[in-house]
């Protein structure tokens, strides 16, 4: 059974809700560890007012019972605690859409009389809940041995250029004494500076944020159809979230630019096993993980609310217009890397399991840990000339 889940609920509604279903049993899920996401997905430079006043909790319903999850749909909440500011409140008529939102088209596509009633359910205080929905999964990815770790790969103009992954921990540590979760120190100092400059100058950023999967195993996704390539898959669900304009497998454009000798993961064995000399391809080759770190970079386009107008229409009056300032980041791409981490764990989640199968912690963990590696003394090949027939013939 695939991972299904479905979201609900507006930016200044009462709650945000989820239901997943699909997910095995007895597996540990704490209340804190989705917390702490949800704290990470608030805390950094760059963001708005409205993270002054949200102190966001999972309230999970159903599903897990004493930390462990029961095979039954999860059902979970987290309270806007700006509702209180909102549902008595005389709401001013929202009739000017901003350019790069959701606010015309969708306004156009329901046939609301409100701009706002778009703007609730395209805000991004919906990956909230995505973000807690991911954090289950997360748990029991780090159950299974497998870590995702995410980072802020540029901002702006300022760019990280290459990180070294062979001691992880410290990369995590550096990402998470980072104000913008970047874990080079002098690149973070730049990219705070590129903040801090859009928000003097009235203006908004976007940037690029880059997501590992460390000890995912081989062969998970398929080749077979064009909806369970693993990186299909991946894309799809990254530019899901609001403001993702470009989503690039390993060195992705980079890759386009060079020579295919230069480009390829070529293959050696060692001790039986197989490998890589390198990981440009990012860890997936023909829709299926290779075994190497899985890496995806996700590219945002700056904020749609600036404090600077811009042109619009007033689609009360018929006339043309300048944008009205709505709270908003001045650069959301640090605090948006728990939404990009969580997102793809789901994924990586989903293809595991459709690859090993089970209903339990008891029947999946062993066949992951017999999936980790490649051995040459897997295959078996016929070693000889065969002919290609079909009975239709």
């Amino acid at each position: 059974m695939s991972i299904k889940y479905v979201t609900a609920g507006e930016s200044h509604g009462p709650e945000l809700t989820a239901i997943i279903e699909g997910l095995p049993s007895n597996f540990t899920i704490n209340k804190s560890f989705i917390d702490q996401v949800l704290i990470r997905r608030q805390k950094t430079l760059g963001s708005g007012g409205r993270m002054n006043i949200e102190k966001d909790q999972v309230y999970i319903a159903s599903g897990v019972v004493n930390n462990l999850t029961t095979g039954g749909p999860i059902a979970i909440k987290i309270k806007n605690l700006d509702w209180k500011n909102w549902k008595d409140k005389e709401i001013e008529p929202y009739v000017t859409p901003r350019p790069g939102h959701a606010d015309l088209v969708g306004t156009y596509k329901y046939n609301h009389n409100d701009i706002r009633l778009t703007l609730e359910r395209a805000s991004a205080r919906e990956t909230a809940i995505r973000c807690a929905v991911g954090a289950i999964a997360t748990q029991i990815l780090n159950q299974l041995d497998i870590r995702i770790v995410g980072y802020v790969s540029a901002i702006g103009t300022q760019k990280l250029q290459n990180l070294d992954i062979s001691n992880i921990s410290g990369v995590i540590n550096n990402i998470e004494d980072s104000e913008v979760s970047c874990p080079d120190k002098k690149t973070s100092e730049l990219m705070k500076e590129e903040i801090l400059s859009a928000r003097k100058n009235k203006d908004t950023l976007g940037g690029a944020i880059t997501c590992m999967a460390i000890n995912f195993p081989p062969a998970c996704g398929s080749f077979v159809h064009y909806d369970r390539k693993l990186d299909a898959q991946l894309a799809f669900s990254l530019m899901s979230i609001q403001s993702v304009k470009a989503v690039e497998i390993g060195n992705g454009v980079l890759a386009s630019e060079e020579r295919g000798t230069e480009v390829q993961d070529q293959i050696i064995l060692k001790n039986k096993q197989i490998g890589r000399l390198t990981n440009n391809l990012g860890g997936i080759e023909g829709g299926m993980s290779t075994g190497e770190p899985i890496v995806v970079t996700s590219y945002l386009k700056p904020i749609s609310t600036t404090l600077t107008p811009i042109r619009s229409v007033d689609l009360a009056n018929k006339t043309e217009t300048e944008t009205v300032y709505e709270r908003s980041d001045t650069c959301a791409v640090p605090r948006a890397v728990p939404i990009f981490e969580s997102v793809i764990a789901v994924d990586l989640l989903n293809a595991l399991l459709e690859k090993v199968g089970g209903d339990s912690k008891e029947e999946i963990e062993p066949r992951v840990t017999s999936l980790r590696e490649i051995n040459v003394d897997d295959f078996y090949m016929q070693n000889k000339k065969w002919k290609m027939q079909y009975e239709s013939e």
